[in-house]
This record gives C-alpha cells, sequence and structure tokens, in this order.
C-alpha cells in the first residue's frame, strides 16, 4: 500500500492566538464542550510533567507501521503536534528516539499517539512531550503505507488537522479549530470562575454552598 495525503488548507493559527491556550488546562477545555472531545484514559503522557499545546497534524497507519509517520515528521510545521491514529495496538511501538530527534529537530511540539512508544527514557532525557497508549520495545515495520491529514480517531476522540491539541498529566483534548475563539473564551471565564471558588474555599465556603444542593435527607 501507499502512503497518501489530503490536499488541506486548514488556517495555521499565529503564536499570539495559541499562547492563551497554554493557560487552558485539558480538563477545563473539556468541561467547556460538554465534557466532550477527551481522549480515552489510555493516552497518557511518557512521563508525570509533559504538557502540550499545539495544532494537529493528523496521521493514520497500519498496525506497526510507522512508514507514514516518518514522512509526516519532514512534512511537519514547527510547532504542530503529530496525532496519530495506531488503532490502539500496543504490542509493536510505531515511535522511538530516532524519531523522537527528528521531531526535536523540526520544531515539532510533541505527538499524541493511539498506540505505543518505546525509547521512553531517551524520550524524557530529551524533553520531547509524548502521549501514547503505551510502551513496549518491540519495533515498527515499514511499506503497509498510511494516510496524513485525513480525519482519524485519537483514543476515541474525533481529530483534523488544525484542531488544537492541549495535553497534561490529565490527558489529552481535542478543540476543534473552527470553534476555538469561541470556545477560548468560554475557558478562560471558567478558569476565572474556578479560581474565584478556590479562594472562597480558603476562606472557609465550600463549594456545595454554590451549587444550590438540598440538606441531606435524615434517615432514622
Amino acid at each position: 500500500m501507499t502512503i497518501q495525503r489530503y490536499q488541506t488548507n486548514y488556517k495555521i493559527l499565529e503564536k499570539s492566538a495559541l499562547q492563551p491556550w497554554q493557560q487552558i488546562p485539558p480538563a477545563i477545555a473539556g468541561d467547556c464542550m460538554n465534557r466532550s472531545q477527551g481522549m480515552a484514559a489510555r493516552i497518557k503522557p511518557a512521563s508525570s510533567g509533559m504538557t502540550l499545546t499545539g495544532q494537529a497534524r493528523t496521521v493514520f497507519v497500519m498496525v506497526g507501521d510507522n512508514s507514514a509517520i516518518h514522512v509526516a515528521i519532514s512534512m511537519a510545521l514547527p510547532g504542530e503536534v503529530l496525532v496519530i491514529d495506531a488503532r490502539a495496538h500496543v504490542d509493536t511501538a510505531i515511535w522511538g528516539g530516532i524519531m523522537t530527534r527528528a521531531a526535536v529537530h523540526k520544531g515539532i511540539a510533541g505527538v499524541v499517539i493511539d498506540g505505543a512508544v518505546r525509547d521512553v527514557a531517551e524520550i524524557i532525557e530529551l524533553g520531547f512531550p509524548v502521549f501514547c497508549a503505551g510502551a513496549v520495545p518491540a519495533g515498527p515495520s515499514k511499506g503497509f503505507g498510511g494516510i496524513i491529514d485525513g480525519s482519524v480517531s485519537c483514543g476515541g476522540a474525533s481529530v483534523s488537522s488544525g484542531d488544537i491539541i492541549l495535553g497534561d498529566d490529565d490527558g489529552v483534548v481535542v478543540v476543534p479549530l473552527l470553534r476555538q475563539a469561541a470556545l477560548l473564551a468560554a475557558a478562560q471565564e471558567k478558569l476565572s470562575n474556578e479560581q474565584a471558588i478556590n479562594a472562597e474555599t480558603a476562606r472557609g465556603i465550600m463549594p456545595s454552598e454554590h451549587m444550590g444542593l438540598p440538606e441531606p435527607e435524615v434517615i432514622n
């Protein structure tokens, strides 16, 4: 099979438009999308403390094959996040140290893989944000092909090239590009509201008092 690429013309956001998203936790963004667009719990950072903010560049691969990912690395723009649908297969690593070094050289912001990686210690040493479903030493094959810039499902979330990817210790959330401006305003407001609630908690006013919850029924 061949490596294919969809022709796309998604808007590339200026750094000034992406920067505010760096202050928005994925959990807040997900709440503002009716708790949708969050990837499954299996997608976690390779090491605690990794964070991720950037526009997606999508890749679909055949199970255990990473040839299309190598091509996507060579095409990716600085600051982009590779989002890879590897069919949640975790018995073959499709990302490792060689690819990480190439991605760092290209200025790629990070990678999200619904699949497995290897060379985790090297990835951590390089400080490159990798979010994945697992780690395994078994390496990949090449030559079965894949698709770049098509819509993919990663961790159960729909992702298109250009969407905003947010990642932290909780996991990954996808912000659709066409909704990003309105969602950013909503997320900033929610973050401000939560900070106000936390300030009141510090003064002894419990969060339950803001929720309109009834007094518990007494059972004799």
